[in-house]
């Protein structure tokens, strides 16, 4: 995965000299200062910036202009690097500093649209929110000016400087956000796939949670021959660059004083994303007027998207929503601009895309075609000879036609966000969080609130569409008129809860609502067994305390190994090493700790099981497999929404051991029965763990199979790793337990989803809420604050969330002071 990266590296700047000394000059000469004081001429007043001892930025400000240009600016500062690699990735734009390594994705990302969209939304945003966003670019920008040269070592590494902040890069940065974290279009390829490969009853016998008596529907006069239209070889590529490659998962809840030894609510949230360098989260502390708001932010994004102010305290999960329809299209024949709809033709917008490719002299062109529907994102031939003003340009590769899908996603067409956070970190109670997430569009969370008063609620916010069909599982024909969307689901009707009678509310992606509902929101849930585990644990009967959330938040005990385990235990054990197994097997607590070799091999039991079992009907389609059980296959998602969900329909078919699933195998010589399917799973997981640890059982301890490694786009250069990388770190978790440690399909040695930040928010006193995210808050590899945050985030540790201008100023590290360019500087 990482030779074509090192490669770019290697061409795009020499690295051979950049040993030893050398880097770390370059890495130290780029650090920001600690304390000082800087003119500036877009400030209307000072601007105080104290740094703690984590790391956190507390910004001071005497109005909110002046408060988003501090946020800013300290982005910037901290983490140019990572606005600009976001931001080239949003708009398609990596061949520009990286080579024709990226231009497969670029076109990818070109048709798609987040750049358009983000433009064309520009002239619909409030007065407020364009006030926002010229305030935060001001800061980026001003930040850029004053230290071109110093700027951080990656830009000199690939010999390119950023160009200036634009209030659409950052309309753009939500998209891709809320594109990593809506995840429908690609299941409905893998299902259109097993319907392609199997029929449409056996691929519904493979849909977690789908009832089997009704079998998926596919929609007359479609077929999904193909339907693989080559995204997976083109878009796996460029995970390594970004890290936003994950389908995001996260717990949280949010506990009533009835229940807490201090009468008022605790609130708890942990959204997992993948763990990189730098982190994709900033600690920041907002404080100007009547805003004082703090938690974790986005780098290239103003305000704080999870947190507390003054009074009320929130936390988010992905609501896994159903957001994306894929649209198959008509075009005509002889003139391919054209596509049907209800019997007539219409014409499609054409958009002319130009992508700069380092090392080459004429751009590539992409011929993006824009239906009622959305753009066609699968590779189309060119409509006519690729020319710009006379001039030559590289001509699109020759592949054969695809299957015409047009995307349909919210995210295109919704832009509110700003308005939502602005409102959102200024709320001081349940109206004003509802207001505020009123204006909540894309991508879709579960809320859960607490507030200073004891109350305690949950929304559902996001814009979901109503569909004329009222639900779409597959691709549909875009040319018949009945698979239209009809409307937003209206917000007052999304799932929401006040004051709940048992006085919590827990979400982990699971299933919300119940039959009755009467809207589909989507058919992706994740599994249960997280949400259990956290209820489980709430209700435990004592009152709880910050030190019980923290429990909860790094518990790693495993619902559905009890089940696994006993199939394990009726296993075949006729050699010893099998019989010290099961003893161990016998004794296991059913928590996947670093130290447990029952986690070892009840991870390695269960992953051989689910192959052997799948092997049975998809056969030998690697690539099938490896989609169904989870792996991803574009830039901005190295997971997708079928991640983690086969394990309770596997749990269901052993309970069941219906002999017709192996009746009929695909694998010639394969199990032909459960009892035969799981001795050989046993078995295998005997032999790896034997390969890989050796004969001495009691070195099988999960930590030396399951590890997570904090990688920077630079790091997979062998001459770069020291200074970028940390890790490999030996974890615990799987999946399934409330501290999720969620491993790479078919490599269960890497883990790429985590806790990505974690935080306790306490109702009775706001200085003594809690939270963490690692590796650091720099993205500057020589600072201190790169990796400082890993060892107490690895040991479930926190640091304190400093709230009170009192608690600040006593842990402060350093200050910065903006100060308008007409006023004297402070002494």
């Amino acid at each position: 995965m990482a030779s074509w990266w090192q490669k770019t590296v290697a061409t795009a700047a020499d690295v051979s000299g950049l040993f030893g000394g050398t880097l770390q000059i370059l890495t130290h000469r780029s650090l920001p200062p600690k304390a000082g004081t800087f003119h500036i001429t877009a400030l209307h007043a000072p601007v105080e910036i104290i740094t703690d001892h984590y790391g956190v930025a507390h910004i001071y400000a005497q109005n909110e202009d002046d408060l988003f240009f501090g946020q800013g600016y300290i982005h910037a500062q901290e983490r140019l690097w990572q606005l600009e690699i976001n931001r080239r990735l949003g708009a398609g734009r990596l061949s520009e500093i990286v080579g024709p390594v990226a231009l497969e994705t670029d076109r990818f990302l070109r048709r798609l649209g987040m750049h358009r969209a983000a433009k064309s939304e520009i002239g619909r945003l409030s007065e407020e929110s364009h006030k926002i966003l010229g305030a935060y670019t001001s800061g980026i920008n001003t930040y850029i000016e004053q230290h071109r040269k110093q700027l951080p070592v990656e830009f000199t590494i690939l010999r390119f400087e950023p160009e200036p902040f634009r209030k659409e890069d950052v309309l753009q940065w939500g998209k891709v956000q809320g594109w990593s974290l809506s995840g429908n279009w690609e299941t409905e390829l893998i299902r259109a796939r097993l319907v392609n490969k199997l029929g449409a009853a056996r691929a519904s016998e493979l849909e977690p949670g789908y009832d089997s008596n009704h079998p998926l529907i596919v929609p007359p006069g479609v077929s999904y021959q193909g339907i693989n239209l080559g995204l997976v070889e083109q878009y796996q590529q460029l995970s390594t660059i970004t890290g936003l490659s994950t389908m995001g998962g996260s717990n949280n809840w949010t506990i009533g004083g009835a229940l807490t030894e201090s009468g008022l609510p605790l609130l708890c949230n942990d959204p997992h994303l993948q763990q990189m360098v730098p982190s994709i989260w900033f600690e920041c502390h907002l404080v100007a007027g009547d805003l004082n708001v703090t938690g974790a932010s986005f780098p290239g994004a103003p305000g704080v998207i999870i947190g507390h102010n003054q009074r009320i305290a929130w936390g988010v999960t992905n609501a896994v929503s159903d957001v994306q329809d894929l649209y198959i299209e008509k075009f005509h024949p002889e003139h391919p601009e054209q596509y049907e709809f209800k019997g007539q033709w219409e014409t499609a917008t054409i958009v002319r895309e130009e992508i700069q490719v380092k090392g080459q002299a004429i751009p590539a062109i992409e011929e993006v075609r824009v239906t009622r529907h959305g753009p066609i994102i699968t590779h189309m031939p060119p409509l006519s000879l690729n020319q710009s003003n006379g001039n030559p340009v590289t001509q699109e590769p020759q592949e054969p036609a695809k299957l015409p899908l047009a995307l349909h996603w919210t995210g295109l067409e919704q832009e509110q966000l700003i308005d939502s956070i602005r409102l959102l970190n200024k709320a001081s109670n349940w109206e004003e969080f509802k207001t505020a997430l009123h204006f909540w569009d894309v991508p879709p969370q579960n809320f859960v609130y607490a507030d200073v008063d004891g109350n305690i609620g949950y929304i559902m916010a996001g814009a979901i569409p109503i569909r004329a069909q009222g639900q779409a599982l597959l691709p549909v024909p875009g040319w018949t008129g009945e698979f239209e969307w009809t409307g937003l689901i209206p917000f007052d009707k999304l799932p929401q809860t006040y004051n709940p009678e048992q006085q919590y509310i827990a979400t982990a992606n699971n299933r919300v609502i119940d039959d009755s509902y009467p809207h589909y929101i989507t058919h992706e849930w994740s599994n249960g067994y997280r949400a259990q585990r956290i209820s489980d644990l709430i209700t435990s009967g004592k009152k709880l305390t910050r030190a019980d959330m923290a429990a909860i938040q790094n518990d790693q005990y495993s619902i559905p190994a009890r089940d696994f385990v006993a199939h394990l235990l009726t296993c075949e054990a006729s050699t010893p090493l099998k019989r010290a197994a099961q003893e161990i097997m016998q004794a296991w607590d059913y928590v996947l700790s670093i130290d447990s070799i029952a986690a070892s091999i009840y991870t390695i039991f269960a992953s051989k099981l689910e192959r052997i079992v799948l092997d049975a009907v998809i056969g030998d389609d690697e690539q099938l497999l490896a989609s169904y059980l989870g792996k991803g296959i574009t830039t901005v998602n190295a997971l997708n929404d079928y991640t983690s969900r086969f394990k309770p329909l596997l749990l269901r078919l052993l309970k069941e051991q219906d002999a017709s699933w192996f009746a009929n195998s695909a694998v010639p010589n394969g199990p032909n029965s459960w009892k035969a399917a799981l001795n050989s799973a046993f078995d295998a997981t005997i032999d790896e763990l034997s390969d890989r640890l050796g004969n001495n059982i009691l070195q099988w301890k999960y930590g030396a199979i399951h590890k997570l490694s904090y990688s920077h786009p630079l790091g997979s250069v062998k001459a770069l790793q020291a200074s970028f990388n940390r890790g490999p770190f030996p974890i615990g978790g799987n999946s399934d337990t409330v501290n999720v440690a969620l491993s790479a399909p078919g490599n269960l040695s890497t883990v790429i989803a985590v806790a990505s930040y974690r935080q306790i928010i306490d109702l009775h006193d706001l200085d003594a809420s809690q939270s963490i995210h690692s590796p650091g808050q720099s993205g500057q590899p020589g600072s201190a604050h790169y990796d400082d945050l890993i060892p107490l985030w690895r040991t479930g540790h926190y640091h304190p969330m400093h709230f009170t201008r009192g608690a600040v100023e006593q842990a402060a590290e350093g200050k910065i002071t903006l100060t308008p360019q007409n006023l004297p500087a402070r002494k």
